[in-house]
């Protein structure tokens, strides 16, 4: 089988695949998407010493329970979530990203974002779509940071944790992020 058709194949199933993960995450109700954000934001604070010290500071929380990422060679990701402010579900998001390299595998996870700044939380709303490593600052709290770390200081605009993996995805690769407000 010659390889282009191959590809051009597996380009348009990842294509369908991820329309269908997206109408699936679409299709949940706002109260289940609220109820899954808030306890995967819950189980974090509450298993995690440095998530529980910035949630405390933080002016919102944006929370993305489940976040599907599939790919080979040409992957993508999507995922719905909730921002909380003041501890209630203020507005709706949507993630969306692409990416292309040496990848395989499948995997479901969430993440959490902790805006420290009111200019940072702005800056969500004031494009057309809020890029991850554009604008303000992303920490990216892992095992490595969390251990070598005695106290988190709030001087970043925004700290990620990724929680609740599932699944093997494995490679290297250009990786693009993209947050959008929904509709309300």
């Amino acid at each position: 089988m010659p390889i282009m058709p191959f590809i051009q194949r597996y380009i348009a199933f990842l294509l369908l695949s991820f329309s269908l993960c997206a109408g699936i995450a679409h299709a949940e109700s706002r109260a289940e998407l609220d109820r899954s954000a808030r306890s995967v934001l819950n189980q974090l604070i509450s298993s995690n010493a440095n998530a529980k010290k910035l949630s405390e500071k933080a002016v919102a929380s944006l929370v993305f329970p489940v976040v599907t990422k599939a790919g080979f060679i040409v992957g993508g990701q999507y995922g719905d979530g909730v921002l909380f402010k003041d501890g209630r579900p203020a507005a709706y998001y949507n993630t969306a990203g692409g990416s292309y390299g040496l990848q395989a595998g499948a995997q479901q996870f969430a993440y959490v974002l902790f805006f420290m700044k009111e200019s940072a939380l702005n800056a969500l709303d004031s494009t057309q779509g809020f890029e991850i490593g554009v604008g303000p600052s992303v920490v990216l709290v892992d095992q490595g940071v969390a251990s070598s770390t005695t106290s988190i200081t709030t001087q970043n605009d925004i700290y990620a944790f990724i929680t609740a993996q599932k699944g093997a995805m494995a490679g290297i690769g250009i990786q693009g992020n993209k947050i959008t407000k929904l509709a309300k």
